[in-house]
């Protein structure tokens, strides 16, 4: 099962699905960056905090089904 979130892309106001498995880290320099484990950013509109919310909720969500 991947942990899949929705985020928004800041520049194309496109919304794409990231595997949060990946995820390396996330940085607000001041838009939010989210840096994957293979080296690629993509800057999104959520903040780090709503980040770390989708991520918490959709692994919650598989733990408890």
């Amino acid at each position: 099962m991947f942990c899949l979130i929705i985020v928004e892309k800041a520049i194309q106001n496109k919304k794409i699905v990231i595997n949060a498995e990946y995820i390396e880290g996330v940085e607000e320099i001041p838009e939010t960056v989210i840096i994957l484990s293979n080296g690629k950013k993509i800057m999104v509109k959520e903040t780090k905090e709503e980040i770390i919310d989708l991520v918490v909720k959709y692994k919650r969500s598989i733990f408890i089904s």
